[in-house]
């Protein structure tokens, strides 16, 4: 007879959740003081080959690179070149043309998405090349194809449309979070102008290398030389089926934003140097106290939840400080964590867009500390409003990102439509609601003097509403 394994409940639940979520393949790894208590590859890398997926299998890692960015600003803050708290146009003076607040913008706004800025298109623009040759982008989750703006190659033709785009301002910087692209973005800029090195250069030569992160990087190329690389899928608009969509969206321009390629073990490597006080491996990474300021809650965004630098902080979850980020691309929904005083991290990589990875992550995570898969940290008090009244909140809400969001009744329970997708609201607070099926997704609505909603909230971005 043959021996046998061992079949953890992760390993039940996980398998169950990416069939239920049509997810080809996904990589699960947890740790605790840099020792591995959970790994898992759950289904393929390569279906159509049935290759599996490791620890070593590259993904996309999209937004998760956010938090890259941010330490290599802290980086160039320990060696004395910049300060978080300097204005922006100092190292861009080509963005005084949009006028407003932008004299009064500082890195530390960037870093926080508190600068002000509203969703704008440059990001769109900056992967167009992409988009044009990917038949794939139909059934993505944002409408990519309805803007007929310029093709944004380089950083100077990115701050020449950011300084003459037609918006308007969200506020004051440190008035609203509002998740910005197009803030991480210009924060890539800085990094090329004030280090001498490209963005890229700069972010391996500093944390990738050093913190021993073999199979990370940005290049286009390095996916063609290796074989670890996933294939990547796109689910059908309908969500009926996921099919193979193998070309890698790029945004020369931006990676910054979001254009990192890891795996899971390296991003396990690289969450030690947040519990662990900036060193990985023995080898010092960032001082303590730029660990400090990155894992710092310096804006409220929701409650009980805050952004540090390139990290969302939730400072009382279960009794401890969890530092997280998550990611989505074409190909890509990321998700990593770290628990800092159980010195604990979770990462999971998937390679395909739009499936709800997190959840996955830490219902595994859940399971590792004793509690139910569903657990949630957060708790809500559910308000029960008239239809009359719900009313007001009614209406299409467009960012030029892409995002179109809308917002109707529905036998008198308020509702949300996004990429096809129609779920009911509960309310839990003055013009905050939350998915009446899942205790996350806080969408909160905001009004003008007169009372009358102007914008909703939206997956931590402000999402103005359409005037009939």
């Amino acid at each position: 007879m043959g021996e046998t394994v061992a079949v953890t409940p992760i390993d039940t639940y996980g398998q169950e959740y990416i069939e239920k979520h049509l997810i080809p393949g996904a990589m699960i790894g947890i740790e605790v003081g840099g020792q591995r208590i959970y790994e898992k590859g759950f289904g393929y890398r390569n279906v159509a080959q049935q290759l599996p997926v490791t620890g070593d299998t590259v993904f996309g890692i999209a937004s998760m690179t956010k938090s890259f960015t941010s330490a290599g600003i802290m980086k160039l803050q320990e060696t004395g070149k910049l300060s978080v708290h300097d204005k922006i146009v100092d190292y861009l003076p080509e963005l005084k043309a949009s006028g407003g607040p932008i004299e009064r913008i500082t890195l530390h706004h960037l870093m926080t998405h508190t600068a002000g800025y509203p969703p704008l298109a440059t990001h769109v623009y900056a992967r167009k090349n992409s988009i044009e040759q990917d038949p794939s982008v139909k059934d993505y989750g944002l409408d990519l194809l309805s803007n007929p703006g310029p093709h944004i190659e380089t950083y100077d033709e990115m701050l020449a449309f950011m300084a003459t785009d037609d918006f308007e301002w969200l506020g004051e910087p440190g008035q609203f979070y509002s998740y910005s692209n197009d803030s991480y973005g210009l924060l890539g800029v800085i990094i090329r102008r004030v280090s001498g090195q490209p963005y890229e250069e700069f972010i391996e030569d500093n944390i990738l290398k050093p913190a021993g992160m073999k199979n990370s990087f940005f290049a286009m190329e390095r996916l063609d030389e290796t074989e670890a690389a996933t294939t990547l899928y796109m689910k059908a608009k309908d969500g009926s089926r996921v099919y193979e969509a193998p070309l890698w969206w790029d945004a020369p321009s931006m990676r910054a934003v979001g254009y990192l390629k890891s795996t899971a073990n390296d991003i396990l490597r690289y969450l030690e140097m947040y519990w662990n006080e900036g060193i990985v491996g023995g080898e010092r990474i960032l001082s303590k106290e730029s660990v400090a300021q990155m894992i710092h809650p310096h804006v409220e965004y929701e409650p009980g939840r805050c952004y540090g630098y390139g990290l969302r902080i939730v400072p009382d979850y279960f009794g401890s400080t969890l530092i997280s980020h998550g990611g989505g691309l074409k190909g890509v929904s990321s998700y990593m964590c770290a628990i800092i005083e159980k010195k604990k991290a979770g990462v999971i990589l998937t390679n395909v867009s739009d499936v709800p990875a997190g959840d996955l992550l830490m219902s595994a995570m859940n399971t590792t500390e004793g509690r139910e898969v569903d657990a949630s940290s957060s708790t809500y008090e559910v308000r029960q409003i008239d239809a009359e009244e719900l009313q007001k909140f009614v209406g299409s809400y467009i960012s030029s990102e892409g995002m179109n969001v809308k917002v109707g009744l529905d036998e008198g329970k308020l509702t949300i439509e996004s990429n096809e997708v129609c779920r009911a609201l509960k309310c839990i607070g003055e013009n905050f609601f939350i998915d009446e099926d899942e205790d996350e997704g806080i969408l909160q609505f905001i009004g003008n003097p007169n009372g009358e909603i102007e914008r909703i909230v939206y997956g931590g971005r402000h999402i103005m509403k359409e005037i009939v």
